[in-house]
């Protein structure tokens, strides 16, 4: 699973490269030729030696992303996943929620952009005070 929380959190004191490398060292899944290119997808420079905390919030929600996705997972979480993005970040996350979806996987976006959602969903799901409260079933995106 690839999960992306608001305020995405990595080790202040590494760059985004070397806490990639470490996510993938746990589970083994990806290589460091995974890492490189989810950093290319994101708009992240893989050479970039500044340490995490160093980053804007648009790099630390693009780093985020990265982290979500380089794994290949099946399922994916992505909370508020436009958060800190400047035009380009969002149509960034639009191209790599539809490769995505192209590669198989189920996605999850939580999201107050309703045109996002909508653009990008098969079905939208309305949560009011922790309920759904509403459900749409929409044209494949």
């Amino acid at each position: 699973m690839g999960l992306l929380l608001e305020g995405p959190a990595f080790l202040a004191d590494r760059s985004g490269r070397d806490n990639l490398r470490l996510l993938a060292s746990i589970k083994g899944l990806a290589n460091e030729d995974d890492c490189l290119a989810a950093l290319r997808d994101v708009g992240l420079d893989p050479d970039d030696r500044r340490p995490y905390r160093k980053y804007s919030l648009g790099m630390k929600q693009r780093l985020g992303i990265a982290g979500a996705l380089f794994e290949r997972p099946s399922l994916l979480l992505l909370d508020e996943p436009t958060n800190a993005l400047d035009a380009d970040g969002v149509e960034m996350l639009k191209r790599l929620v539809r490769r995505e979806q192209r590669r198989g996987a189920t996605i999850v976006l939580a999201c107050h952009a309703a045109d996002i959602l909508r653009e990008l969903s098969h079905e939208v799901y309305h949560i009011a005070e922790g309920r759904i409260d509403g459900h749409e079933e929409l044209r494949q995106p």
